[in-house]
């Protein structure tokens, strides 16, 4: 049985379980909303939900798309017995997740977030060139119109913000700010051609260009999707060089 953990509507999700259906594959989809308690049958560990209830040990491999599994906690009155169990919960749901990872497995949600400036700071140990970045409380250093910023984080949203979601878009600095505010990402503004995504499985890369430079809408953050004109997407072959930079 195949574990996908995606987001609600998610369109690449889609696409992989039509692929699913045609092969005969079982499968199960968890969705972002969805809250599992974990219980026992016969000695065997399961987690059920409003919409999903299935063995661990039925699973065979993950794939992580996005969300995550999320889980119910028990609360009690008393307050030393109510931090117990929410520490015993706590490593119960660890479990769970740990176990499910151990299986054959894309992408995991213990490591799906990512620190930007870990990444590149790694980028450039292994000779990638990286436009000049820095940390900033203030715009005091920023050159106006030849800068971004950007989220450090690697979810950059705010879920059920006044009961919606936002999106952190990458966004040129235009002006200064008088007063000083939160630690902040900047980085050197490029102007690009095209930009290229990556990703590794199986020993590859794979490669797509995005052709966004020529959207005023798409130009600086391509997740800012033109719906009536979509970017058009071409398969890309980076420099072997390149790619060894990457695998290693």
């Amino acid at each position: 049985m195949i574990l996908i953990l995606s987001r609600n509507r998610e369109t690449t999700t889609n696409e992989v379980i039509k692929w699913l259906l045609a092969m005969g594959k079982k499968f199960i989809r968890v969705h972002e909303d969805e809250f599992f308690e974990i219980k026992t049958n016969n000695k065997r560990i399961y987690i059920e939900s409003s919409r999903n209830s299935f063995f661990i040990d039925d699973i065979t491999s993950v794939w992580y798309r996005r969300g995550g599994l999320k889980f119910k906690r028990l609360k009690y009155n008393n307050s030393s017995i109510n931090s117990y169990m929410n520490e015993h919960q706590h490593w119960l749901e660890d479990y769970v997740i740990k176990k499910l990872e151990s299986k054959k497995c894309i992408n995991k949600q213990s490591n799906s977030n990512v620190n930007k400036l870990q990444v590149l700071e790694l980028a450039q140990e292994v000779g990638l060139d990286v436009p000049s970045y820095f940390l900033s409380e203030n715009t005091d250093q920023v050159t106006i119109g030849k800068t971004i910023t950007k989220s450090i984080t690697g979810v950059a949203g705010v879920e059920s913000y006044e009961n919606s979601e936002l999106l952190m878009y990458t966004s040129i600095v235009e002006e200064r700010e008088e007063n000083p505010f939160f630690i902040s990402f900047f980085q050197e503004k490029i102007e690009k051609d095209f930009e290229i995504r990556c990703f590794y499985l199986n020993g590859r890369i794979w490669s797509i260009a995005i052709i966004s430079q020529n959207d005023e809408q798409t130009q600086i953050d391509f997740r800012k999707y033109n719906d009536k004109k979509p970017n058009r997407n071409v398969p890309y072959k980076l420099p072997t060089d390149i790619e060894k930079k990457y695998i290693c």
